[in-house]
């Protein structure tokens, strides 16, 4: 293949990879995304899988972290590496005790720095044991083109993510219900005696319809950079973007977008029956099977006609058969795209039984 026409290739794949999932919504962002948090669904992408510095929306994996790893009413007494860290700051002093729960609330509202390094003290030990821990957390997630070097996001030429991998670690803090809450909250009353009251500074929970969070972020070096989550009709979308002069109303754009163009659909729900299998032998002439898990996504018009789901189960069931064990699976896909692979699962208790207990159940017809 010639020089040429391997450069048109890789032009091509960037151009449609920009565009695939939706219009040119006129972005001034240098890389955005928009993701269905339910489904991991990309609605819509704009070089979101370039390696961008993200500054303060570092600290929602800080955040995650902390909560995974400690509790709410734990007592963390401030290490003096954690008092006058330049930039955003809640003003500890050295050695003043905290709830971790208040100092949590002091990141993700006031964003503080120094809270993000007396958390991760607290967490890790040591900032550098705690970094550890994020990028460990992000690899888990996916999210492999993404590094922390520290757990505020002030500049650092190895400090790095993706919106991509952005929106991945969004999603899996947003479903913590205690991350939730705080990105959620307007302002909050800590119990210090002083500088004790945090503003959150993400004003999509003010101007947009159901937005309920979920992080800002600056530095000169990373420009303007937000994510943002809202709600409507059972439908949670995370918007991010990187490096966006006119971050709120880019962030607003994404969000009408998937909002207008997508609707959340019940495909199964949750122990409903999807199959009869005959059997050749146990206290049961039949098994009914139902799936484990409830499977919602979201949809544009038109798309929920090329939706196929199919069955895999084994020719032959080996009983005993416990209820709820798993005895085969549904795949569900979108346009011959695998959308997701679950569980089917008994829903009676089988038993192996002999041959004229067989030939009576079998005249009962059960």
């Amino acid at each position: 293949m010639n020089k040429l026409k391997y450069l048109l290739i890789i032009l091509i794949s960037i151009l449609s990879s920009s565009i695939v999932y939706g219009e040119n919504l006129n972005l001034s962002s240098q890389s955005s995304i928009l993701m269905e948090s339910k489904s991991g669904r990309i609605l819509f992408e704009n070089n979101a899988y370039k390696k961008l510095p993200m500054a303060s929306t570092t600290k929602i994996m800080t955040a995650l972290i902390a909560l995974e790893r400690g509790r709410l009413d734990d007592d963390v007494q401030v290490h003096i590496d954690s008092v006058g860290v330049e930039g955003s700051s809640i003003y500890l002093k050295d050695k003043e005790v905290m709830k971790l729960e208040d100092l949590l609330y002091g990141l993700m509202l006031q964003s503080g720095n120094d809270a993000a390094v007396a958390i991760a003290i607290h967490i890790g030990g040591t900032v550098e044991e705690f970094v550890a821990y994020m990028n460990k957390r992000a690899e888990e997630l996916g999210a492999i083109n993404t590094n922390f070097t520290n757990p505020h996001g002030l500049h650092c030429s190895n400090h790095y993510t993706t919106a991509y991998d952005l929106a991945l670690i969004s999603r899996e803090a947003l479903a913590n219900e205690d991350f939730a809450k705080i990105v959620n909250t307007k302002s909050y009353s800590s119990k210090r005696d002083e500088n004790n009251y945090f503003y959150n500074k993400n004003k999509t929970l003010w101007d947009y319809m159901g937005g309920d969070g979920v992080k800002i972020g600056y530095t000169m070096s990373s420009g303007r950079c937000l994510v943002s989550s809202a709600t409507r009709n059972n439908m949670k979308i995370i918007a991010v973007s990187l490096n966006g002069q006119d971050w709120f109303r880019d962030n607003y754009k994404l969000l009408d977008y998937g909002f207008e163009n997508f609707k959340m659909y019940l495909l199964y729900d949750k122990g409903q029956f999807v199959e009869k299998i005959a059997l050749g032998e146990g206290d049961r002439q039949f098994a009914d099977l139902l799936t484990e898990e409830c499977l919602y996504y979201p949809l544009k018009d038109g798309e929920r006609e090329n939706i196929k789901i199919s069955t895999d189960i084994p020719k032959t069931l080996k009983l005993p058969i416990d209820e709820g064990e798993k005895v085969g699976s549904i795949s569900t896909y979108l346009n011959g795209r695998l959308l997701a692979r679950d569980n089917l699962t008994s829903k009676y208790p089988i038993r192996k039984t002999n041959i004229i207990v067989r030939l009576f159940q079998k005249i009962r017809g059960k």
